[in-house]
């Protein structure tokens, strides 16, 4: 998984400048048709029942550690091309917001 931009620029600023960054309470998945990147970007899948969903990570190990959702990421059904799907945000809002990291599928 890639930490986008807007993420890089917040850890960095709160390391090493003293800056306050505050973590989201809830953070949300989101599917992709075409590859976001860490800029942003890409094409977030619309249309039908569509949404993102609210997902809960827990952190494990030490160098490098690692982020495991807690439970099955379960989409709604919904219309159009589920079978281009190849990619998935986290997201800082349900709505908008920041991407926070990005990955392709397997």
């Amino acid at each position: 998984m890639a930490f986008s931009d807007y993420l890089e620029d917040k850890l960095l600023k709160h390391t090493f400048a003293n800056t306050a960054f505050t973590t989201p309470g809830t953070v949300y998945l989101a599917l992709y048709t075409a590859a976001p990147s860490d800029t942003g970007g890409g094409t977030e899948v619309s249309g039908g029942s569509y949404a993102r969903i609210s997902c809960a990570f827990s952190v494990s190990g030490t160098d490098p550690c690692t982020a495991t959702n807690s439970s099955a990421a379960e989409f709604a059904t919904a219309t159009g091309s589920w079978d281009e799907v190849g990619w998935v945000g986290v997201f800082d809002a349900s709505t908008s917001g920041n991407l926070l990291a990005w990955a392709a599928l397997t």
